[in-house]
């Protein structure tokens, strides 16, 4: 396990994709893994110097994951799932990155997440570059956890009474 030390750092070229507990695939790009959460000022009569802030719905951004194309259909069977059947099916999806001793440093599940674009390569008969496809997901949650120790994070999650992730 890493300890809290501020010079063990995370670079962006160790990371590894996790769908479902199992390492899915090598990507070469993970972006817009993000929150924002919306807010509502207020201001009181005959305050000036200050306002209220009312916190509001948080919403999350997509994710996109790119990698070399291969001949795993993995990910086109999930949308294609969604896209023939009409009822698409939720997973968790972890994010590790490691430190350059290769220590998890943290792990990022996405919640409740489902496939809502897939992009092919462009093909370019004079170019001898990596066809690169790309999968983008929402999600509907995150959380975030430290330190766990090459993999482990959330596998599955299961929805309560009211249908939310607990």
């Amino acid at each position: 396990m890493a300890e809290d030390d501020p010079l063990n750092f995370v670079t962006t070229n160790r990371f590894y994709v996790e769908m479902d507990g199992s390492l899915s695939a090598s990507f070469s790009e993970c972006s817009g893994i993000d929150v924002t959460i919306d807010k509502e000022t207020y201001s009181e009569g005959g305050v000036n110097h200050q306002q209220r802030i009312f916190l509001k719905q948080a919403k999350f951004g997509d994710l996109t994951l790119k990698r070399g194309m291969t001949n795993d259909l993995t990910f086109w069977d999930w949308l294609n799932q969604t896209l023939e059947q009409g009822k698409p099916e939720r997973r968790s999806i972890n994010i590790l990155v490691f430190n350059q001793a290769g220590e998890t440093m943290q792990a990022w599940t996405l919640i409740g997440a489902v496939p809502v674009g897939w992009k092919t390569p462009s093909l370019q008969a004079d170019s001898t570059s990596v066809a690169v496809e790309e999968l983008v997901l929402s999600y509907e949650g995150l959380k975030v956890v430290a330190d766990q120790g090459g993999g482990g994070a959330e596998t599955k999650q299961t929805r309560d009474e009211l249908g939310y992730f607990g």
